[in-house]
């Protein structure tokens, strides 16, 4: 059994959602979370808590939510605990999602995930007093940005459980706050759920095998009139055409379909949402994905043609990802 307790991290969430009426959500997650926890643990879920009670506790920590990282701050930290810190956030790498800034310890992550966020943002409707989901959240930093925008409650999902402990890394300095990772699939949720006022999915539908099923999934948990934000990876082409890889993508085995951006819109019409247009494509360079001192393992360009980095290692057209935005009926 696990030393995590996962019902103190948990029972706020599982409480709100019997109150609002999902008393059958909060059933079926306190069963997959015992399953995950109790019945089937990860072998490394020690070794992840042990370095996130390493992290120490600071009774004046304050938040920024609206800069590039996210931002803890305290006026009581001294070198022995900011070391304690360090080494704590260390046993959580690699750190692939971010970036943050946990008390003047900056952790510089695989991602440039501030960047998506900027390009995303400016086309979003108002967050705030809204109900968001969002799938495939990895370390929850793009749902702490959701929630400094306003949002009424924020709820992220990823079954990767080092994400969850670098998720609560944050969460524990500050409070029962209306945020909270579920180490679930999207797959795992209840059909139906129809709960949610903005859905976000960035960079999941490629790696799924049925696209169209993804797009229903993320139609089932919206409300009537709520607002669908995808990210993907997609391809030049004409509408129709998509790019079904042979074997990997950028050395990824689980890259299914890249789909041009009209396909794509015509999957998001025969889904049945409306109003779907694509408001970025962006090329991903190695300057928004990259190696470094907290995520040391290969990184985008170790799986670029180095003869021709506008091309994968394989020879398909390098990552280019488009966001698209659409509404269900």
């Amino acid at each position: 059994m696990s030393t995590f307790n996962w019902q103190h991290c948990f029972t706020p969430l599982l409480e709100n959602l019997a109150a609002s009426g999902l008393e059958d959500w909060a059933d079926l997650l306190r069963r997959q979370l015992t399953w995950r926890f109790d019945d089937n643990p990860h072998g490394d879920v020690r070794r992840w808590h042990k370095a996130w009670s390493q992290l120490p506790e600071l009774d004046d920590a304050s938040v920024d939510l609206n800069r590039s990282a996210i931002s803890l701050r305290s006026d009581s930290i001294d070198v022995p605990r900011q070391e304690q810190l360090e080494a704590g956030l260390r046993g959580l790498m690699p750190w692939r999602k971010g970036p943050f800034d946990f008390f003047g310890t900056h952790i510089d992550t695989e991602w440039r995930s501030d960047w998506k966020w900027e390009r995303v943002a400016p086309h979003l409707s108002d967050l705030a007093g809204r109900r968001i989901l969002d799938v495939g959240c990895g370390s929850g930093y793009h749902c702490w940005r959701m929630y400094g925008a306003g949002a009424r409650r924020v709820i992220g999902i990823d079954p990767g459980l080092l994400f969850l402990f670098q998720f609560l890394s944050v969460k524990r300095y500050l409070g029962e706050v209306p945020v909270d990772l579920l180490p679930v699939r999207a797959e795992d949720l209840p059909p139906k759920l129809e709960t949610f006022d903005t859905t976000f999915s960035m960079g999941v539908l490629y790696h799924r095998r049925s696209p169209l099923d993804h797009l229903l999934e993320l139609k089932d948990t919206l409300r009537r009139g709520g607002e669908l934000v995808l990210e993907t990876l997609v391809v030049d082409g004409p509408e129709g055409f998509s790019l079904m890889p042979e074997d990997r993508y950028g050395q990824m085995r689980n890259v299914w379909f890249l789909p041009s951006c009209d396909t794509l819109l015509r999957w998001l019409h025969r889904t049945g949402y409306r109003n779907a247009r694509v408001v970025d494509v962006t090329v991903t360079t190695t300057e928004e994905q990259r190696a470094t001192d907290w995520m040391r393992f290969q990184s985008l360009k170790d799986f670029l043609d180095p003869e021709d980095p506008t091309r994968t290692i394989e020879g398909y057209p390098g990552p280019k990802r488009a966001t698209v935005i659409a509404e269900k009926p």
